[in-house]
């Protein structure tokens, strides 16, 4: 078993970024902004290009359009290093894509699903996790078809020794199938939420409260809390924090997702709950510095990164 091999799971789009100081719409206005990007989208493919990005052999397992946005995601893959011959392409649907208004400190998204909701256990071959130690996906809410699955998946995983991670992002309908997401949780070794997200599904008040909600079996709970920096929870009681960095961000664009990277690399590394959290908000830090959130993370960047906050840190 390849230790730094990950298998990811999940769905493909485009993000259509629009970014500026006053990015909000008005009827009937027309609105300058400071920059536009086509940039590849999706919280499983950010986090698949940031684990490629710092070093690890990644496959992705996905479906797109035969369109002109499902070349680009494929394209965009291939370039950052990610593996894309399990990604299947329909030419009777559409990609997805997302519309980002970002004015730097946060972002209002607008998303057509397109074929972000199509991934289905048969398009999931088993030879894609040859190797593989590490099988992880984003979007649960999102990945509608797959929401049956994922436990059935990740037990499969655990039970040939890899380890396992997912991000769950927000849900839309506003249902959060918390029936569904603790079933998932007891094959989980590592459940990747926002602060809001995590509070809104365990209805915790905040999050020193928050262990008592949390469901058993489980893995380890890892908050991400934005300008707060982030926390860890063990199934065995343990807590952690991790420092936020100082930033002034230019998009937070994909920042949770190459957090995700981050934290999943640490991990396989063997680094501990402190050391791997520090890694990943650097990560998640570093991504907030350039629009878009795919290709923000590699070794020699970081280390820049590092570096320069240790001379803020000691200055």
């Amino acid at each position: 078993m390849n230790k730094s091999k990950v298998v990811v799971v999940g769905e493909l789009n485009v993000d259509l970024i629009f970014a500026g100081r006053d990015i909000r719409p008005e009827p009937n206005r027309e609105k300058l902004v400071d920059d536009f990007r086509l940039a590849l989208g999706s919280s499983s493919a950010i986090t698949a290009a940031g684990l490629a990005g710092l070093g690890l052999e990644v496959e992705f397992v996905s479906i797109v359009g035969d369109d002109e946005f499902g070349r680009f995601c494929l394209s965009e893959l291939a370039r950052l290093g990610v593996g894309v011959r399990h990604v299947t392409v329909d030419p009777g649907s559409r990609t997805g894509a997302t519309l980002s208004l970002t004015d730097g400190s946060d972002r209002s998204l607008l998303t057509y699903m397109g074929t972000i909701a199509s991934v289905v256990p048969e398009l999931i071959p088993d030879e894609a996790f040859e190797g593989a130690s590490h099988v992880h996906f984003g979007s649960f809410y999102l990945q509608e078809r797959m929401r049956p699955h994922w436990s059935g998946l990740f037990r499969k995983a655990k039970e040939a020794g890899r380890t396992t991670s997912f991000d769950v992002g927000w849900d839309p309908r506003e249902d959060w199938d918390r029936k569904r997401l603790k079933e998932l949780l007891a094959w989980t070794d590592w459940f990747l939420p926002s602060e809001e997200e995590v509070l809104t599904i365990f209805e915790a008040p905040d999050v020193a409260g928050l262990p008592a909600r949390l469901p058993e079996p489980r893995g380890q709970v890892v908050v991400k809390r934005g300008a707060s920096g982030a926390a860890a929870f063990g199934a065995d009681g343990s807590a952690a924090e991790g420092r936020p960095f100082s930033v002034k961000p230019v998009d937070t664009t994909g920042a949770g997702d190459s957090f995700n990277a981050g934290w999943i690399a640490a991990k396989l590394e063997g680094k501990d709950t402190v050391e791997a959290l520090t890694f990943a908000n650097a990560c998640g830090a570093l991504s907030t510095l350039s629009v878009g959130g795919a290709g923000t993370l590699d070794r020699e960047r970081l280390a820049r990164f590092l570096d320069s906050q240790a001379e803020i840190r000691n200055g």
